[in-house]
């Protein structure tokens, strides 16, 4: 009788990223946040890595997408595979030397599968030689070719402790500076001064960090603005849509277009998020202690830096600090347990109740359509938050292919007619109030209110 011999795999094989191609291939990342995305890739140089941030948009990129994605695959997937093929597609890539680098959260997310999406796409679109390169720290791919190290490590936690703090500035003074473009004029400046430093080897110790941290809050405590009542809104979601103009319609342009100010929770605060989950979830289920205490020492090594970031910006009563994050976490109890780790999770819920004891209680809450985890920790979550918080106007807005810009853009329009009513009358509340405390024949004088 003939041994019969096990059937061959059938599982296709995709070229994968190799430790030789840091020095031989073009790297490109998507796009998410960009005043963070300029710094972190002048991070990853200074590695070693080349390194390009795509910046092509526009409706042709969701096109792509749906061309390779189903359309029933999560909203940020289809816009970053559509970004990948359109770029490819340009001409401008020597696809022998071009790889690509998307991220692998793992956990209850869709975002565990991009890379699979992603390599399918690669193959459907012509491209089958362009390899992947996976960014996770949850295991997913063990045999990445991407190599973190301390020094790398190190210089991604300061490109987003920077990046955070030049958002929260130039989101709270753009709206009432007094020479148009200053701001981004400035944020340009610190983007390019900081991208230098860390390719200089520098900008990264604690030293420096603080030293950087004080001179932004002192360059922009210095812009010229005149402070006028204007709605405050905040932005929360899904990572990729609450951050990304292209996943979220630019949604900050036209907040700004709308004469808002915003304040978007910092890219840091989720990432001590994931921090603060991994030795929770040993904590709970059992796990390596050593794993344990990485945690716990990254953790603490972020808080410190973040304690310098939210000082330098305290020290100027004109500027507006960020919450730390251990305080935004406690922010959570009596409305979700820290077991809600789908997504952005209690996180999400957190973030929406710091803003508005912040007095950004006028809140879009930005989400792919059909992500369910976001649903749940997001939209499910505001009846809760109106409960304990009445003046909170929190509006959820799906992002999706068939989403129209129009229908998302008047959703928004109404929360802001709703904040805009409830700010008149407080102006209104301002003036009269000291009339009626007023003697009958006193003259008052509003120049002096």
């Amino acid at each position: 009788m003939s041994e019969t011999k096990p059937a061959a795999s059938t599982m296709p094989q995709y070229p994968k990223f190799t430790p030789e191609m840091k020095t031989t291939h073009t790297i490109l990342i998507p796009q998410m946040a960009p005043i963070h995305f300029h710094m972190i890739a002048a991070a990853m140089r200074q590695e070693g890595y080349r390194i390009e941030v795509l910046e092509n948009g526009g409706p042709e990129v969701a096109q792509e997408g749906l061309k390779y994605v189903h359309n029933d695959t999560c909203y940020p997937a289809l816009l970053v595979i559509g970004q990948f093929i359109d770029a490819l597609k340009s001409g401008k890539y020597d696809l022998n030397t071009t790889a690509l680098m998307i991220t692998q959260t793992g956990g209850g997310c869709r975002a565990s599968n991009y890379i699979h999406l992603l390599r399918k796409a690669l193959v459907k679109a012509g491209f089958p030689q362009v390899p992947v390169a996976s960014l996770n720290f949850s295991g997913l791919e063990k045999d990445s070719g991407f190599k973190y190290t301390v020094p790398l490590i190190r210089k991604a936690i300061a490109a987003v402790f920077y990046g955070d703090e030049l958002m929260s500035l130039s989101n709270q003074l753009r709206p009432y500076e007094n020479n148009k473009g200053e701001t981004d004029a400035l944020v340009l400046k610190w983007q390019e001064a900081l991208s230098a430093e860390f390719e200089n080897g520098g900008g990264v110790s604690k030293k420096d960090m603080k030293r950087n941290f004080n001179a932004i809050a002192d360059d922009f405590a210095k812009i010229p603005v005149t402070k006028v009542p204007k709605v405050k809104v905040g932005v929360v979601g899904e990572i990729y849509v609450k951050y990304s103009p292209l996943g979220n319609s630019h949604l900050e342009d036209f907040l700004a277009s709308e004469d808002c100010e915003v304040n978007m929770p910092g890219l840091m605060g989720f990432i001590q998020y994931c921090i603060v989950n991994g030795s929770e979830n040993i904590k709970l289920y059992g796990g390596s202690k050593a794993v344990q205490k990485i945690y716990e020492v990254v953790m603490d090594f972020t808080t410190v830096r973040e304690k310098l970031m939210i000082e330098a910006i305290a020290k100027h009563p004109n500027l507006h600090a960020p919450t730390l994050f251990d305080e935004v976490r406690k922010m959570a109890d009596g409305f979700i347990g820290y077991g809600a780790k789908m997504g952005e999770g209690w996180l999400l819920t957190a973030e929406m109740v710091e803003l508005v004891k912040s007095g950004y209680g006028n809140i879009v809450c930005a989400q792919p359509f059909g992500c369910l985890p976001n649903h749940v920790v997001g939209k499910g979550m505001i009846s809760k938050i109106r409960a304990v918080y009445p003046e909170a106007n929190i509006t959820p807005i799906d992002y999706d292919p068939s989403a129209t810009k129009v229908n998302q853009e008047n959703r928004i329009k109404l929360m802001i007619a709703v904040a805009k009513e409830k700010l008149d009358g407080n102006k209104a509340a301002t003036v009269a109030m000291p009339q009626l405390s007023a003697p009958p024949k006193a003259e008052i004088k509003l120049g002096n209110l």
